[in-house]
């Protein structure tokens, strides 16, 4: 098998990035690449679903990053985990020792801190190198899948299975916090009925982790890209955050920012050289006139973590709301990322301000929901999914079932636009086709 086959495994069956943006997978694939990195670091507060699904899989998930590397020809594979992953750590361990693998295979261990999953954080922390402000993780050799999306390569290439199914953690306010295996296109509410449902009324769904993740509603549905469901209180800290108005935080801005600088001195991607400034950004709301236009380009090389406004700011202001704000209105207005632009030195405190999962854990206020939530090997069924047609980066895909059609699990429902960046979508259930549109496919129960 060479690159364009293994390429062709993967958009065929739907494979993106399983988690964050949804970048499709394949295209990911080039020569160049030295090493490959399975990103385990879950370091988002809470979720634990990549850690269990390794433990419970490591020998199918090493030896499909061993397969890819022989196929790209890299030397080196490096599976980037934490070492309070216990379970999971002897679980690669024993893959490792029983057997040689083509490449050179070892466990790199990340420090246990946020956001060490940044996979631009991963990639130095697990090789030394740094992937340059603009540029990919191929520019140094480098790519970088994680745990689940290995698992989804590892199916179609050994099971001919497309992706139908995501993993999930359902914590907080639940009765059974679980990690379960899930229909994708389920509800959110179905999801949290299966962890026992909510201990409170009215409760406020975070899709993903606290820090990345976004507010939901019961109706919205599981995709391709969901990690986990949190399940808090309206009038808890991380929700009252998400929800705040982006017209009040612009005037907070301008009255209250009083240019400490600390959320530009915790920023990850700051410290290891990268041009990016969340006060000053806030300083450019302040000062209109006299603005840092550089300051606001460079908007555009940060990862959205959240660090400056969930944890930094001591006046409860919002950088990370208005930074996205800035990057999403000069997209809207045809301005690209800048080009060139170089790293500066290292900040030597670093280490120091490196900010710790349980300390962020009990800032977030989220103490008491750290807990077990044990995987769950239970085959889950439902009445009815709704499966989006635009669950990652690029270009939607595009219907191939009329309403009425009868499918089954796994059958290609979606086909991509020819010669674009796109990935199909699979019946993640057997059934009946009852409305299709240009946004999603909707099947239920014959």
């Amino acid at each position: 098998m060479d690159i364009l086959e293994l390429k062709e495994i993967m958009q065929n069956n739907g494979i993106v990035g399983a988690g964050g943006a949804g970048f499709p997978s394949y295209a990911k694939l080039n020569d160049g690449i030295d090493i490959i990195i399975l990103n385990c670091a879950e370091c988002e507060p809470l979720l634990k679903l990549h850690q269990q699904l390794l433990a419970l899989k490591a020998s199918d998930i090493v030896n499909a990053l061993n397969l890819i590397a022989e196929i790209v020809g890299a030397k080196e594979v490096v599976i980037a985990t934490k070492e309070c992953y216990a379970k999971t750590v002897e679980a690669v361990q024993e893959v490792i020792e029983a057997r040689k693998f083509y490449a050179k295979t070892r466990i790199s261990f990340l420090p246990e801190i946020y956001p060490a999953g940044d996979e631009i954080i991963t990639i130095y922390e697990s090789t030394g190198r740094i992937v340059e402000p603009g540029k990919l993780p191929l520019s140094v050799g480098v790519i970088v899948y994680n745990v689940e999306t290995v698992y989804n390569i590892y199916q179609a290439l050994f099971e001919n299975k497309p992706v139908t199914h995501k993993y999930i953690t359902i914590a907080g306010e639940v009765n059974e916090p679980k990690t379960i295996k899930v229909p994708i296109g389920i509800t959110f509410d179905e999801v949290v009925n299966l962890a026992g449902g909510s201990t409170i009324e009215n409760p406020a769904y975070v899709h993903g982790g606290p820090m990345t993740g976004k507010l939901a509603k019961g109706i919205d549905v599981i995709t391709k890209t969901s990690n986990g469901i949190l399940v808090l209180p309206q009038d808890q800290y991380i929700v009252r955050k998400k929800n705040q108005n982006i017209a009040i935080s612009v005037k907070q801005a301008k009255s209250v920012c009083c240019q400490c600088n600390r959320c530009t001195e915790m920023c990850p991607r700051n410290m290891i050289g990268y041009p990016i400034e969340p006060h000053t950004v806030m300083k450019n709301l302040m000062f209109v006139n006299k603005a840092d236009v550089k300051s606001s380009l460079n908007t555009f090389f940060c990862s959205q973590c959240g660090i400056c406004e969930m944890y930094a700011c001591e006046q409860s202001l919002s950088p990370q709301i208005l930074i996205s704000e800035c990057k999403t209105q000069l997209r809207n207005n045809g301005i690209a990322a800048p080009k060139d632009i170089k790293l500066s030195k290292m900040n030597e405190l670093r280490k120091a301000r490196m900010i710790s999962v349980e300390r962020l854990t009990a800032r977030l206020g989220l103490s008491k929901y750290d807990r077990a939530a044990p995987l769950s090997i239970e085959e889950i069924s439902t009445k009815q999914v709704k499966i989006k047609l635009s669950q990652h980066i690029g270009v939607p895909s595009i219907p191939v079932v009329k309403k009425g059609a009868f499918v089954e699990e796994g059958q290609l429902i979606a086909k991509v636009k020819e010669n674009s960046l796109s990935v199909p979508c699979h019946s993640s259930m057997a059934g009946i086709v009852l409305d299709v549109n240009e946004k999603y496919i909707i099947i239920g129960r014959r």
